[in-house]
C-alpha cells in the first residue's frame, strides 16, 4: 500500500448497504399507503356519484310527475322527449317541470335509457352505465329494481337496474254531461 492512500472502513460501506436497504421499505409502505388512499378515494367517488344519480333520477321522475299532473284534457299525459320537460307548450303560459336537463354522473351527458309505454311517451327512465353499485338496499321511494335484478339485501345489483318509473297513468273515463231539469 502506498503512503497517502485509504482503506475504506468496514463500518462505512454496511451503512450505506443499511441506508439503501432503510429506503427500499419506505418506498414500498408509501407505495402501499398510496394504493390504499386510492381505493378509499375511488369508493368515497362511487358513493357520492350514485347518490347524484339517485338526486337525478328522481328530479327527472318528478319532472314527469308533473308534466302528467298538468296535462290538458286530450293532450297526452307523458312527452314523448326529455326536451318537453323543459319547456311544456301545452298550455299558455309554458311550464317548466324542470329547469335543466341533467346528465348522467357516470356517463357525463344526457344519455339515459328511456322506458315508454305503448303510446311512445316516457314513463321512466335508467342509467345507460352497467357497472355493479356500492348501494345495495334500501333505495329511497320512487326508485324500482328491473325485473330479474337481485332484490335480497347484499345481492348485487347494477346501476342500469335502478329505474326512476314516472306516476301509473288511469286511463280517463268521459265524464257524464249533467243535464239541467
Amino acid at each position: 500500500m502506498r503512503t497517502g492512500e485509504r482503506r475504506p472502513a468496514a463500518g462505512r460501506a454496511a451503512a450505506r448497504g443499511f441506508t439503501y436497504l432503510a429506503l427500499l421499505f419506505a418506498l414500498a409502505a408509501a407505495g402501499a399507503l398510496a394504493a390504499r388512499a386510492g381505493q378509499a378515494w375511488t369508493t368515497a367517488a362511487q358513493r357520492e356519484r350514485e347518490a347524484e344519480l339517485l338526486f337525478r333520477g328522481l328530479q327527472l321522475r318528478e319532472a314527469l310527475a308533473r308534466y302528467a299532473a298538468a296535462t290538458p284534457a286530450g293532450q297526452p299525459a307523458r312527452p314523448a322527449a326529455l326536451a318537453a320537460l323543459l319547456r311544456d307548450e301545452r298550455q299558455q303560459p309554458p311550464r317548466h317541470h324542470l329547469r335543466r336537463l341533467y346528465a348522467d354522473p357516470f356517463t357525463g351527458r344526457p344519455d339515459w335509457v328511456l322506458l315508454r309505454d305503448a303510446d311512445g311517451g316516457i314513463r321512466g327512465l335508467h342509467s345507460r352505465d352497467g357497472r355493479p353499485t356500492l348501494r345495495r338496499d334500501a333505495l329511497p321511494e320512487g326508485v324500482s329494481l328491473a325485473a330479474g335484478a337481485a332484490s335480497a339485501p347484499g345481492q348485487a345489483t347494477r346501476l342500469d337496474q335502478w329505474r326512476f318509473d314516472g306516476p301509473a297513468l288511469t286511463p280517463q273515463r268521459p265524464q257524464p254531461r249533467s243535464t239541467p231539469p
